[in-house]
């Protein structure tokens, strides 16, 4: 399936002076570590030709879009250093980097992600699945988010933002990978000679050469010899706006100087342009070029709205609730327990309260989620009877409503055991209307009713509505859920063995964290007191 937009590359190769300008060998004489660099990233230009499964291409999709949406998370909660690198390589290292079944890294025993236990991690067989892997997730993300302007804006921000990533990691670890990287993804781009050098030795001597990898501006000055042992390369200014905003590189006769441990800026406004040129002839022939392709479909149609979390949530036994004290969801608790649900599922138990019904897309909702929660099928039954039955008949309510709870959990028509909706598609899904209590509040409410209910339920200090309403504004949904389960929950992050992993992306795993959290405050003697008075 070719819808990636690309053409057939024709930039000439870079000159062999490359290999000799002040940085050593050829590509031959790198190291492994520096090749196996290399080999991780792409330019994209050429669409591959793998044959996969629906199974491997839904999971490798799944893969690279969990990096993407880490990228985002990490830079929009304004994560920074060292610990912006953590996070980030690690969740590279588990999605991207096929694994051995035994390796702290592997999904599942099951996954195509997962290579032989046999094969060594910096053998031939392993590269190859990395970069058949990388690549082929980059496509399959490229027809999937091509098809609207907002899809295309994001995919590109975040897609450029990994590849300058690992280039600038390639970049800081060695000059000859880099120029190796040039030279094999075939970027014309002039080097300057000695003689050209020494001509503008005076004014290149006042321009810094080198950045330290550890992210500082403290800049190693240059000298002659410095100079004519760097490789510079001679590029349109137009091309190298950024760098001479910040005066790092000489400007001559239409001209921008860079030299090599630079040009990352330059590489990554190339690859950016390529990419939305790609992203934009995709965006023309989706639609006639799927529809040879109706098996995947519907999966590329659905991408943006992927859940990527761990667990789907379909099993009372995967609510992962620890701590000593049993724990099981019914009719009678679940108003109890309704002080540990994310915003969006209180509003629709909040109605049901008042409103003793809910329409379709709320019942669905509410009842998938209260069913991944752990609440069985016969305790669902009785907890929406009750309620349903102040403004109806119980005769009415067992014509018009049972058939829809038993289908929930898969009792019903095709016997599908279905999953609790996620973030991703509550904010995606229909929006509510009049009377409607499902959806997302942060998403669907406006400013003014959310500033409401969060004043009423006295969710955090002034400050804290503040913030959770700021990140609403900047469309950060999921963050500021995120938000709100930090200000109902203090120091989280400090109680043992609690997974929030999900919390934010998840309602179930919000739901999950919380009651884990008021369990083991209750447990240390704090009787999740602040956790309850917080809700």
């Amino acid at each position: 399936m070719n819808i990636s937009g690309s053409s057939s590359r024709g930039t000439p190769k870079l000159k062999k002076e490359i290999s000799s300008g002040g940085i050593g060998g050829g590509i031959g004489s790198l190291s492994r570590k520096d090749a196996s660099a290399i080999a991780a990233l792409s330019f994209y230009a050429e669409p591959p030709h793998y044959e996969l499964s629906l199974d491997e291409f839904e999971e490798y999709a799944i893969a690279r879009l969990k990096v993407l949406r880490k990228i985002e998370e990490l830079k929009t909660r304004n994560i920074t250093g060292d610990a912006f690198k953590k996070a980030l390589d690690q969740t590279i290292q588990e999605n991207l980097h096929p694994s051995s079944s035994s390796s702290s890294y592997s999904s599942s025993s099951s996954s195509s992600l997962n290579l032989s236990p046999s094969v060594k991690p910096n053998s031939r067989e392993a590269k190859e699945a990395h970069q058949k892997l990388d690549t082929a997730s980059h496509f399959i993300l490229r027809a999937a988010y091509c098809r609207t302007e907002d899809l295309r804006r994001w995919f590109l921000t975040q897609e450029t933002f990994l590849f300058k990533y690992q280039l600038e990691k390639i970049a800081s670890a060695s000059s000859q990978a880099l120029a190796s990287f040039l030279q094999e993804n075939q970027l014309n781009f002039d080097i300057v000679s000695n003689e050209e050098k020494k001509k503008y030795a005076d004014l290149l001597l006042s321009i810094p050469i080198h950045q330290n990898g550890s992210g500082t501006k403290d800049y190693k000055v240059p000298s002659l010899s410095d100079i004519l042992n760097t490789l510079y390369f001679k590029i349109p200014f137009q091309e190298a706006t950024d760098l001479i905003a910040t005066r790092q590189c000489l400007v001559r006769n239409g001209y921008a100087y860079v030299p090599l441990t630079k040009i990352v800026t330059i590489v990554t406004t190339k690859f950016r342009i390529t990419l939305s040129k790609s992203l934009s002839q995709a965006s023309r022939i989706f639609s006639t070029v799927a529809s040879d392709y109706t098996p995947i479909l519907p999966l590329l149609n659905s991408m943006n709205s992927q859940y990527t979390g761990d667990k789907e949530y379909n099993d009372a036994l995967q609510l992962g609730i620890a701590g000593g004290e049993d724990y099981e969801l019914t009719h009678q608790n679940v108003y109890q327990y309704a002080s540990s649900m994310p915003l969006c599922m209180q509003m629709l138990h909040n109605g049901l309260l008042r409103d003793h019904k809910l329409k379709h897309h709320g019942r669905l909702q509410y009842g998938l989620f209260l069913k991944g929660a752990g609440m069985s099928m016969e305790e669902s039954l009785v907890f929406f009877q009750r309620e349903f039955t102040k403004i109806m008949t119980s005769e009415k309510f067992q014509k018009e409503y049972t058939y829809n709870i038993r289908h929930m959990y898969g009792k019903e028509g095709k016997r599908t055991n279905y999953t609790p909706y996620s973030c991703a598609k509550i904010i995606l899904g229909t929006p509510p209307n009049s009377g409607d209590h499902h959806g997302c509040p942060y998403r669907h409410y406006d400013d003014e009713h959310l500033a409401s209910v969060l004043s009423k339920m006295q969710i955090g200090s002034a400050g804290d509505r503040n913030e959770i309403m700021n990140l609403k504004r900047k469309r950060h949904y999921n963050l500021a859920c995120q938000k709100h389960f930090e200000v109902m929950h203090p120091n989280a992050s400090g109680v043992k063995d609690l997974n929030l992993s999900g919390v934010g992306d998840h309602p179930n795993a919000w739901y999950a964290a919380s009651v884990a959290y008021r369990i083991a405050k209750k447990s240390s003697g704090d009787g999740g007191k602040q956790s309850e008075d917080a809700s």
